[in-house]
């Protein structure tokens, strides 16, 4: 027992210590949770909709329509589908009594939208119109210390302020009622530090405004800077407080500090005293990071004196389940995305965000616009006023936070901008988004090199705050390459913003919890509603990597070295790790693994912005390997990006394929009035004698419904004749077509050719639906019933499909993915998305309910194409490309995709037609066409 007294005894002293050494600081009290992962159970009370007119319970925070009460409603609804309810909070709570004499707050970090707030049945203090600001009432007079209180809030969904429902309401976005943010107390010494606002700069620089609360004149102010291990960096800095002054300013220089960036997020803490007889009565502690925001005119954005062009994404505060309810936890996975993506810039669209996701924004490196809410309307100026006040006092410290924006498309009141920089010791800059304001030109869904002497040809600093609009599949990779070397070759172009971050998909709990996207409104995201990679996740992963190797072939003569240009800002790629891969595939059907061999690569020394040569040092048998991968990881040990370049072309591969299907079978044929059969192995093959088309495949296991091609993607056929050849080692059927000058005819002659082993060859002359006219797509159809297919293995770039505007995101290696008919944006989601174009086919295995069968190619730069994607109901014919006839195709040329602001020819030179002009005679069509060999398997053993 002794024993236990003496561990209990140091326990408590220990406890009794670190209180006296913190009790300076400010205390909490969560009387919600502390987000949405951890909420705390509420009286409530919904006055109209789904589970309204009763007491229950509500966790808090959350908002009410995903809690199953009240109704959903998109901001575009009209005035009659709006949800109007209230809904109604009780809580008890005790108030610590050694509180009794201080100076206690209750904090709401958000509450949607007009709240008024009683404890113990009276008033806290007005009502608080706007939904996304942190706002407090002094409740020292209310409470009973060491006493059961009870605090009652009414929440009304939309505000009495009509100014407020036009800014924040009757917006682009889902519209929820409820306390969505947490709610605590907080107390104070009653002569304390009420907050702190400080300008770090880049240069060592440091000023800070302390305000306070009844001061008497005889304190003094000291301050310290510390690491973020609690080290202190340079020297105790001090002023005196006068009296009758609120506001003291501080002012130091930081020698040794590292600069804050987003490729080098450095922090530091510092810790603000008020001292009173010699003793500390109230300590602040922020965290900080010492860094420099200019605004050039007519030039750019600076930070730390380096011009930056922002990669950036717009983000709302969201998730299926929690709405705009969240926890820091969805904010270090939101950012985690982005920077996995290669971006450095965030847009807080439309209102301001959860605290900590400003703080995972400073920690991990993101450059953040920070935004007052106004969708096409604003704030009346009485409302605004307080609202500025409250984002810009709450949010100034954070380093991140390099622009503020007042307002989106239209919602700007003129009248609130000088205040930004009236709470803003830092003055940053604010914009107006899709405006000319301020120096800046930020209008939204711009064309491709848009303007004569304005925008991107203007002198104002361009920068989209809006571009590629990503309804369902269309935008964002989608026309990216060609906006982003756009932006980069402008001088004055300061980057932009992509449209959105995630699909705002809710759960519906008054419809059996489907995820609903607002129809065409809301599937605008990189990423599904949870988070589901998008093929655009992977091409924005590539034209946005900072590392960026030239497109060189692979050739015989390769000495390992890759040509590279730096795109950091910040960053020598000597800071950065390189390794690479050598992969041999096997063959389809084959039981054999990948074969590979890895090695690591010396970091090149290139500075940001400048060019030089990463030297791989590869084994002396690379040429005998498929495939050649190399990856980029940054200093923080993330993967920046991993490109891959073929060594063995789809001609290397088919011969391999070929040599090992050899066989002495025997070769026949017969023929009837319409088709010629040609038994080859175990296959035999029925071709039209009016066309030269696949007519039907049988082996033994039985039919194989593969037929009626090859059909032209395009244009007309004029069939003339069919030739059969016979050789020793293979049969073949020449089908040409009329090639007068005056004919109109696509294709000009393809041949079959079948081999012992059971392959057939298909050899294609062909050319486009009209020369010197563009036109959507160029190859050749087969059918097979959809409703057969289970899956498909290629080998070839993938997984995910492209359009001729999205090229990147894919690497060459063997891929395989089950059948789906997923509509991009729209629930049920299965990525990647089966049907569409793929890249740079090799070869393919179709897997089949019934008999699964291999196609490949000879030919570089084929697209494999699987049937048609479905649409959604509301079709955009601006995100619907163009898909030929039949289900399977064999494409040279495909068609862009465009978005719900531009159409792709609009969107730079990858989103324009294909256009096919060859200048060889005319007479000699052979050279005129264009070539395709393919090779077909039906084989039962595979």
């Amino acid at each position: 027992m002794k024993h236990i007294f003496v561990k209990l005894f140091c326990v408590a002293l220990v406890l009794v210590q670190g209180f006296a050494a913190t009790a300076q600081k400010t205390e909490l009290k969560y009387l919600s949770g502390t987000g949405s992962e951890q909420p705390v159970e509420w009286q409530f009370f919904c006055t109209d909709g789904e589970n309204s007119g009763q007491w229950t319970t509500i966790p808090v925070p959350s908002n009410w329509e995903l809690q199953g009460f009240g109704k959903y409603n998109y901001g575009h609804a009209k005035d009659g589908e709006r949800g109007k309810e209230k809904g109604l909070y009780r809580h008890s709570f005790e108030a610590p009594s050694d509180w009794k004499g201080k100076a206690v707050n209750l904090v709401f970090e958000g509450s949607m939208t007009d709240t008024e707030v009683k404890i113990n049945g009276k008033l806290a203090g007005p009502i608080h119109q706007g939904s996304f600001y942190r706002f407090k009432y002094d409740v020292s007079r209310l409470l009973k210390y060491g006493a059961t209180n009870q605090l009652e809030v009414s929440v009304a969904k939309h505000s009495a302020n009509e100014s407020v429902n036009r800014a924040e309401r009757y917006a682009d976005f889902w519209i929820f009622g409820g306390i969505f943010r947490p709610v605590y107390l907080e107390a104070k010494p009653q002569q304390h530090i009420e907050r702190v606002a400080i300008d770090a700069r880049a240069d060592g620089s440091l000023t800070a405004e302390v305000f306070l609360q009844k001061p008497t004149g005889l304190e003094t102010l000291k301050a310290q800077v510390f690491d973020l291990s609690g080290n202190p960096v340079g020297s105790e800095f001090s002023a005196s407080v006068s009296k009758g002054v609120s506001m003291v300013q501080l002012q130091s220089h930081i020698p040794n500090m590292k600069a804050w960036n987003p490729e080098n997020p450095n922090l530091y803490q510092v810790t603000v005293s008020l001292i009173s007889k010699g003793k500390v009565v109230h300590e602040v502690t922020e965290r900080i990071g010492f860094r420099t925001v200019e605004v050039r005119e007519r030039d750019g954005v600076y930070v730390n004196g380096v011009k930056i062009k922002f990669k950036g994404v717009n983000r709302h505060t969201f998730r299926p389940e929690t709405g705009r309810s969240s926890c820091k936890a969805f904010s270090i996975e939101d950012v985690k995305l982005m920077k996995e993506m290669n971006m450095n810039a965030v847009r807080m669209s439309h209102y301001p965000p959860d605290k900590h996701f400003l703080e995972v924004c400073d920690s991990l490196g993101l450059f953040v616009l920070n935004e007052l809410a106004g969708w096409h309307d604003a704030y009346d100026t009485e409302v605004g006023s307080k609202l500025v006040q409250e984002m810009v006092t709450r949010d100034v410290n954070h380093p991140s936070i390099v622009l503020w924006s007042n307002g989106n498309e239209g919602g700007h009141n003129l009248e609130l901008d000088p205040l930004f920089g009236q709470y803003d010791i830092q003055k940053r800059e604010v914009i107006h988004p899709w405006n000319e304001f301020n120096g800046f030109a930020t209008q939204h869904y711009r064309a491709y090199d848009y303007g004569a002497g304005t925008y991107w040809n203007g002198h104002l600093i361009t920068m989209p705050t809006e571009f590629l609009h990503g309804m369902y599949d269309g935008g964002h990779g989608a026309g990216l390459w060609d906006y982003w070397e756009l932006m980069w070759s402008k001088s004055r172009a300061a980057g932009g913003f992509l449209w959105v971050f995630a699909d705002e998909g809710v759960v519906r709990t008054d419809k059996n919890n489907e995820i609903d996207t607002d129809g065409s409104h809301a599937p605008d995201g990189i990423l599904g509603p949870h988070h589901e990679k998008e093929g655009s996740f992977f091409a924005i992963k590539e034209i946005w990597s900072p590392v960026r190797p030239d497109d060189s072939d692979i050739t015989a003569d390769f000495d390992g070295k890759i040509k590279l240009e730096n795109r950091y800002f910040y960053t020598n790629l000597k800071e950065c790790s390189f390794s690479w891969k050598l992969a041999k595939f096997p063959l389809p059907g084959s039981s054999e693994n990948v074969k590979t061999v890895t090695g690591t690569a010396s970091a090149p020394d290139i500075e940001p912005g400048q060019k030089g040569v990463l030297q791989l040092s590869l084994p002396a048998d690379w040429a005998g390997y498929d495939v050649l991968y190399f990856t980029a990881t940054d200093r923080f040990g993330n993967e920046i990006y991993t490109w891959s370049r073929a060594i063995k072309l789809p001609s290397d591969m088919i011969a391999k394929l070929l040599s090992k299907s050899e066989s002495n079978n025997a070769l026949s044929f017969t023929e009837t009035n319409n088709v010629f059969r040609i038994k080859a192995g175990t296959v035999e093959y029925s071709i039209g004698k009016t066309d030269g088309m696949l007519k039907k495949v049988v082996n033994e296991k039985g039919e194989i419904p593969f037929r009626n091609g090859p059909e032209m993607s395009a244009g007309l056929t004029a069939f003339k004749s069919l030739e059969m050849k016979n050789y020793t080692d293979s049969l073949m059927l020449i089908c040409s077509f009329n090639t007068d000058k005056s004919d109109s005819t696509r294709m000009k002659e393809f041949t079959w050719t079948f081999y012992p082993s059971g392959w057939a060859r298909l050899h294609l002359y062909y050319v486009p639906e009209v020369y010197d006219k563009d036109f959507d797509y160029m190859g050749v159809n087969f059918s097979y019933p959809e409703e057969l297919v289970t899956g498909v293995k290629w080998l070839g770039r993938g997984p995910y499909r492209v359009w001729k505007n999205r090229m990147q995101g894919v690497e060459l290696g063997v891929h395989q993915k089950d059948y789906n008919n997923t509509i991009t944006g729209v629930a049920p989601l299965i990525y990647p998305e089966f049907k569409g174009y793929h890249a740079n086919l090799y070869w393919a295995k179709i897997e089949s309910k019934e008999q699964s069968f291999t196609v490949a190619t000879s030919t570089e730069d084929v697209f494999l194409r699987l049937y048609t994607p479905a649409q959604p109901e509301k079709v955009y014919e601006r995100t619907a490309p163009a898909f030929p006839a039949g289900d399977i195709s064999f494409m040279q040329a495909i068609p862009p995709i465009g978005t719900k602001s531009n159409d792709p020819w609009n969107m730079g030179p990858s989103g324009k037609k294909n256009m096919f002009f060859d200048y060889g005679p005319y007479d000699n069509w052979r050279t005129r066409s264009k070539q395709m060999t393919l090779y077909f398997n039906f084989d039962a053993g595979q």
